[in-house]
């Protein structure tokens, strides 16, 4: 495993050697943010910053396994045109020398915040931790000002991923944490000045609120308001599957309810999956000037089929979801893609009303590396309708069963997997397919399924399938790449 306390000239002269291996590998996505090489997971310290969007997020340029982590750094003014920055946080102190992990940002006096979880582990890999602060005038430089928090007692050393807001002219700051009785749980605590915090308590948790066992570990928590409603997100470790919830190895979900700083408590309701897709997790949000929920999560999973991604021969692996707007609809958070997004449209594929009937139950389209599609249904669908896209993803909606479910070919064997949620109509699609993801919006965002898939050259067609006679309207468009400065950075040291 890779240390990355050495030096900066380390990692740009490992990206130098390996971004053109990078780049010729043929699943390389064209409109998601990645590494320019080695593992991307985590978003961390999501901010819009003097009038830039901030994205940062966990970066371990030396391999493609989890190891040592750093804070790589990309901005933007518009969600299209991105330049990498240089690395924000290196792990080279002696609170964080075995890795920086996640944390967030926030402003202050036309400063620029990032908190984030110092890793240590000493030779018998016995671990330590630290809440750390580092802080920047202009959002791109940082000077590290050490520990804030350390661990207090009732609490195993599994205690990260700081987030930090505002209200009534409080700084707040939950963690994500272990207790002593290996159960998750998000703890609180209080600042006037961003560098002195008084521990509150827990106010979430497994087997806390009598809402049953929730997970052994729960990470990256992130609370907010939509609409004056209190909302906790956060990734849980350990849920146990319950027929088509909790498929995955590990979850992200929230709880809508109400926070009472003044009793320091958080009622709410129960937990739901964010997302019902395979690749999808540890996300994070921030709010900008004109009052937008923007998520990004990690569009990647920590369980044994992330090492039979083709990509790794390539030298990098995983990327970030798109950017969503989060609203809340009916008690449930809905996700819809950027309206930035739309500017990547360049060529239209195909627009046309398509009406299925006896003669014709099948639609073929040429799909292109990129592209958005969207289909609005006429009529209520009665049985069943399918789209096959590349030969590796099946999207099945059946009515009789009200179920909508994705399903893929695993990277280990080819073998079929599906995940599966609850649907009673299908409305509408939105779909953006890259070189090697594919995002499903299902209902203007009602439901969510986020897929890494890897399809050879020669599977290039879409196909659409009914089993009983349906009318819908059909919009594809080629999506332009975003265009990313600075790829191979300059040693400015």
């Amino acid at each position: 495993m890779k240390e990355l306390g050495s030096t900066v000239e380390d990692i740009y002269l490992q990206i130098k050697n390996n971004y053109h291996l990078v780049e010729t590998d043929s699943y390389r996505n064209q409109f998601h943010l990645m590494p320019s090489v080695g593992l991307l997971n985590d978003p961390n310290g999501l901010i819009h910053f003097k009038r830039i969007y901030h994205v940062f997020y966990q970066w371990n340029p030396f391999e493609t396994e989890q190891g040592v982590k750093c804070w790589g750094h990309y901005t933007t003014k518009d969600f299209i045109k991105w330049e990498m920055q240089p690395i924000a946080l290196l792990p080279n102190n002696w609170y964080d020398c075995s890795g920086c992990y996640s944390g967030s940002a926030v402003k202050s006096d036309d400063t620029l915040y990032l908190f984030y979880t110092g890793n240590v582990k000493d030779e018998n890999q016995k671990r330590s931790c630290y809440q750390c602060v580092a802080i920047s005038k202009d959002g791109i430089n940082f000077e590290k000002k050490g520990p804030v928090i350390f661990l207090p007692d009732g609490y195993t050393t599994h205690f990260r991923d700081p987030k930090v807001w505002k209200a009534d002219e409080l700084w707040y700051m939950i963690i994500g944490a272990q207790n002593d009785k290996e159960e998750g749980t998000v703890v609180l605590y209080q600042s006037d000045d961003l560098i002195k915090w008084e521990f509150i308590g827990p106010i979430a948790g497994s087997n806390l609120n009598g809402h049953g066992d929730l997970g052994y570990m729960w990470e990256c928590p992130d609370m907010f308001k939509i609409d004056g409603i209190d909302i906790l997100l956060v990734s849980p470790q350990g849920i146990v599957s319950e027929g088509i919830k909790y498929n995955n190895e590990f979850q992200s979900g929230y709880f809508i309810g109400k926070m009472d700083f003044a009793a320091n408590k958080f009622e709410h309701g129960e937990f739901t999956e964010l997302d019902r897709g395979f690749d999808f997790y540890a996300p994070q949000t921030m709010l900008d000037e004109s009052g937008r929920r923007i998520m990004y999560g990690w569009m990647g999973m920590s369980d044994g089929m992330q090492k039979y991604q083709p990509t790794i021969k390539y030298k990098w692996i995983h990327a970030l979801t798109i950017p969503r707007k989060l609203s809340l609809v009916n008690g449930r958070i809905y996700q819809e893609p950027l309206e930035e997004l739309a500017q990547l449209r360049s060529s239209i594929i195909i627009e046309s009303d398509i009406k299925f009937n006896q003669e014709q139950r099948e639609l073929c389209i040429h799909d292109y590396k990129t592209m958005e599609l969207k289909i609005k249904y006429n009529q209520a669908i009665k049985d069943e309708f399918q789209i096959l896209i590349r030969d590796n993803v099946r999207i099945i909606y059946s009515a009789l069963k009200n179920t909508f479910t994705v399903e893929r070919k695993n990277f280990k064997d080819d073998k079929t997997e599906q995940r599966h949620c609850n649907l009673e109509n299908l409305i509408n699609l939105n779909i953006f397919i890259d070189a090697s993801s594919i995002e499903i919006f299902i209902n203007d965002g009602q439901e969510v399924f986020t897929c890494r898939f890897f399809a050879e050259d020669n599977e290039k067609d879409i196909v659409f399938l009914s089993k009983d006679e349906i009318e819908f309207h059909i919009i594809a468009w080629q999506l332009n790449q975003l265009i990313i400065e600075n790829c191979i950075p300059e040693l400015k040291i």
